[in-house]
């Protein structure tokens, strides 16, 4: 190796590695089990019967929230179709937003899909409190919605949100799209395709934005995004109970990319 390196050394531009695909999800911790949500509508909230109208009630108003948040700032919002990409769907959406630098929501998808929430019984035999109810986890198929955003940091990315309790979050992000938003905004030329740098003015630029990429930093932009188009609770509720997502990675390509350069 160190041969090759004195022979061959001056003709290698750079190595790099970047994480490509993540997918994270997102959970509301302190209303992921069924005695969390019953202490969140009896002692907070103050409802004494946690039964399925309370939390249809929630799904309802989040609900209504998104489709005036379409109407409100004039985004596109469609079903998901059987067999169609979404990726490659909102395309036409995303590119009006590069060329004009623009950034936010451009698309939202609905789509029914399987999801973890709770379901509510009456108990079969009579009990000392009357609002007494049955609440069990349970998987079921609602509406689940796709926040397609494109974000002054992190490029491109996907949200999607559960419309029922207890509303689990999942985003979908790209490495290399966060280089990208570096290196334009420090101005220094590339070519890339698809997700694969071929060409780049400053090597060592390159080398310390993929570096840049950290945890504190992607938590702060789904904080961000979470807390704009998530699920909403109230000032009371939030001052009352610790309502702030815990994250965990789902999935993570790193692709380790060569980039030689032959002087």
């Amino acid at each position: 190796m160190e041969l090759f390196t004195k022979l061959f050394g001056s003709l290698l531009v750079f190595v790099y590695h970047c994480f490509d695909r993540i997918v994270i999800h997102g959970y509301l911790s302190a209303l992921s089990r069924p005695e969390q949500v019953v202490y969140f509508f009896r002692q907070v909230v103050g409802v004494a019967a946690v039964d399925k109208e309370v939390l249809s009630r929630r799904t309802g108003e989040y609900q209504g929230w998104v489709e005036a948040f379409a109407r409100n700032h004039d985004t596109p919002i469609e079903w998901a179709q059987k067999g169609v990409r979404k990726e490659d769907y909102v395309q036409r959406w995303l590119r009006p937003m590069v060329r004009a630098q623009r950034y936010g929501v451009y698309f939202i998808f609905r789509s029914m899909e399987q999801g973890p929430t709770f379901r509510c019984t009456v108990p079969k035999y009579p009990t000392h409190d009357p609002n007494y109810r049955i609440l069990a986890p349970q998987r079921s198929r609602f509406t689940h919605y796709y926040f397609y955003i494109r974000d002054e940091t992190l490029g491109p990315i996907a949200m999607r949100v559960a419309s029922f309790f207890p509303f689990q979050t999942t985003y979908y992000l790209n490495g290399h799209s966060f280089i990208e938003q570096e290196l334009n905004r420090t101005g220094i030329g590339f070519r890339k395709h698809d997700n694969a740098f071929l060409a780049v003015d400053d090597p060592a630029a390159l080398q310390a934005a993929a570096d840049r990429l950290s945890p504190a930093l992607i938590r702060e932009r789904l904080d961000y995004w979470t807390l704009l188009l998530g699920p909403k609770f109230s000032a009371k509720e939030r001052a009352r109970i610790n309502l702030r997502r815990f994250y965990a990675i789902s999935q993570i390509e790193c692709k380790p990319s060569i980039f030689d350069v032959w002087r």
